[in-house]
């Protein structure tokens, strides 16, 4: 007996000890499927924290401001889709033509107003750009809710609300603008850096936009659920942002102006705020070829959404249509910004009056010749030049301003470009639907701002400017 109960222990430890191993192997076995799970979630975010952190970006704060910037794209794409479905895509093509020019009525018109004075009230409010960038943040959130409201309802409300989304867009915009020189990593230029921010921006709003139709199916307010939770998320990441960023030592504003009275800045004593000095021609000048460019941007958005809706590519829908030209103008944007890293800041005058040159040239050709493949060709180079003569902008504020009002300067030209998109988009809605006409115009708002600016970046490239630069 005595030998049979401890047989029947022995098989009962045995049975014990398999069930253990059982139950382990089976545990084991899920938690190596959950790791395989989960592992595309946080590889890709473990990648994209190693890209954005890259070469002293996370040390510095950039890599920080590179993924809000990614979240403000994904965000802004979200709102876009929405009011695109609610103003553009929802009826005929001649009453959303009176529907897009109401809502720029409502909202660029005062916008305009209100953008020049972003710039310079932000510059009088240095230490607090964390709070400003998630007030912006926290500000289209809420707003994305009142204008999901009003796309179910059809309220007027939608238009205030698009006008605030705006406004607060811009600001955002013009804070990051003047950030982005405090957060510069060792032997970083300024080209670099934004390079890699607008990169992030492209990428994201490139991620985002088929999780924003995907949305839009399920329902018209829906994209605008998902851009408020999007926002949100940027607001609490502007706080995660270094503290140098409220920072203002050694900075004042800038003077956007390039005559002899002012370009090598008045003396202390003749003024109470010494330091305030000019950005000089060769900035002025450039800045003049970019908003030329983004004149255009503004113009063709408009101008193609409605003339492709009308008369959409060869065998294709007007939507597909919309989406090849957007997909060209994306992928130009994405290279010309990858390609403005790679030349950092060599010859920027050159690379301005050259791509300018450039778009010029594919837009009379377009126009003569027109046909679905120019009219990607001309979205794809538009898309190109604009990204990498704005690079190019950059690195002349870096070579010539000083860097005390470096930042100021950076405020101010965006806004300036912002109001060149708004005109340009203006005149797009309120010309005829004819693709030849349509783009000869287009390019006589290029040949202007080449023609008014070539002489000034050439003579800047042959005297080398004033060198002030860091370059990477």
């Amino acid at each position: 007996m005595n030998v049979v109960a401890a047989a029947d222990k022995a098989s009962d430890r045995g049975g014990g000890a398999g069930r253990v191993a059982g139950a382990g192997r089976v545990g084991g076995a899920v938690r190596s499927v959950g790791r395989a799970l989960h592992f595309p979630v946080t590889g890709a975010a473990r990648g994209i924290r190693k890209a954005t952190h890259a070469h002293g970006a996370g040390e510095s704060g950039l890599g920080k401001l590179i993924e809000l910037h990614a979240v403000n794209g994904a965000g802004d794409v979200m709102i876009t889709i929405a009011l695109a479905s609610t103003v553009f895509f929802s009826v005929p093509t001649a009453e959303a033509r009176g529907r897009v020019a109401l809502y720029l009525a409502i909202t660029m018109a005062p916008f305009t107003v209100l953008a020049p004075v972003i710039g310079p009230l932000l510059d009088r409010l240095p230490h607090g750009r964390r709070a400003a960038m998630a007030a912006a943040m926290l500000a289209r959130a809420l707003l994305a809710l009142i204008i999901s409201g009003a796309v179910a309802s059809g309220s007027l409300e939608l238009y205030p609300a698009a006008l605030g989304v705006l406004v607060a867009s811009k600001a955002y915009g013009v804070v990051r603008s003047a950030v982005v020189p405090r957060l510069l990593p060792p032997r970083f230029s300024l080209v670099k850096a934004n390079s890699r921010v607008t990169l992030a921006g492209l990428l994201a709003t490139g991620a985002a936009a088929p999780l924003g139709a995907g949305l839009h199916a399920v329902g018209d307010p829906w994209p605008l659920y998902g851009a408020f939770v999007i926002f949100v998320a940027g607001t609490f990441l502007s706080f995660t942002l270094p503290p140098k960023v409220d920072s203002a030592k050694g900075e004042d504003r800038a003077l956007l102006a390039a005559d002899e009275e002012h370009l090598h800045g008045p003396r202390k004593e003749q003024v109470k705020r010494p330091g305030l000095r000019t950005v000089g021609p060769a900035v002025t000048h450039a800045l003049g070829a970019n908003a030329a460019l983004r004149c255009l941007s503004g113009f063709l958005i408009f101008f193609l959404a409605f003339l492709l809706r009308e008369h959409p590519l060869t065998g294709e829908s007007a939507a597909v249509s919309l989406g090849i030209v957007g997909v060209a103008a994306g992928a130009g944007n994405a290279l010309g910004t990858a390609v403005g890293a790679w030349l950092k800041s060599r010859a920027p005058e050159i690379i301005i009056v050259t791509v300018v040159a450039v778009v010029l040239g594919t837009a009379v050709v377009g126009a003569v010749f027109f046909g679905a493949f120019l009219v990607a060709c001309l979205a794809a180079v538009a898309g190109f030049a604009q990204a990498l003569a704005k690079l190019a902008l950059d690195a002349l504020i870096q070579r010539d301003v000083p860097e005390r009002v470096r930042t100021s300067a950076f405020a101010r030209s965006e806004t300036l470009l912002q109001m060149a998109w708004v005109f340009g988009g203006a005149v797009g809605i309120v010309l005829p639907l004819n693709g030849t006409v349509g783009l000869l115009v287009g390019a006589g708002f290029v040949a202007v701002g080449w023609l008014a600016t070539l002489r000034g970046l050439l003579a800047s490239a042959r005297h080398g400017g004033r060198p002030r630069a860091r370059v990477a």
